[in-house]
């Protein structure tokens, strides 16, 4: 890994609307939900290939930054793959999407408005079965 100080050309990270992020979904790009597992299981956008890393992991003590993102994020995709990165409103999909440009994921773009604006758009939505609750 080679620091990025001095960099001339910083990685900028793309942004698209989940209308947009719907169709790419169609032509083969992967969706990672950065959610936790908890937001997950309660709804997700319909992807024929989604994946669930959570950026951040609830504690006892608040939400804190999964020091393996990375690192599970790697042992999953490839930094050539086309994803999608996605939260329930875009702010932890940002950074998310920040730290896999840096780390050299290329053809990775931010999904604006997240869950939230999916469902917003009445896209289709799966749930995972809840036990009684």
């Amino acid at each position: 890994m080679f620091p990025s100080v001095c960099s001339s050309k910083p990685e900028e990270v793309v942004t698209v609307d989940v209308s947009q992020a719907k169709t790419l979904l169609q032509f083969g790009h992967q969706y990672l939900d950065v959610r936790t597992q908890e937001e997950f299981r309660k709804g997700h956008c319909q992807a024929p290939q989604i994946l669930n890393v959570p950026y951040m992991l609830s504690t006892p003590q608040g939400r804190v930054k999964n020091q393996d993102f990375l690192d599970q994020v790697s042992s999953l995709l490839n930094p050539t793959d086309d994803i999608l990165v996605g939260c329930q409103s875009g702010a932890r999909s940002f950074n998310a999407t920040t730290e896999l440009v840096a780390a050299g994921f290329k053809k990775v773009k931010n999904v604006g408005g997240g869950y939230l604006a999916w469902v917003d758009h009445s896209f289709p939505i799966n749930k995972e079965q809840q036990s009684a609750n």
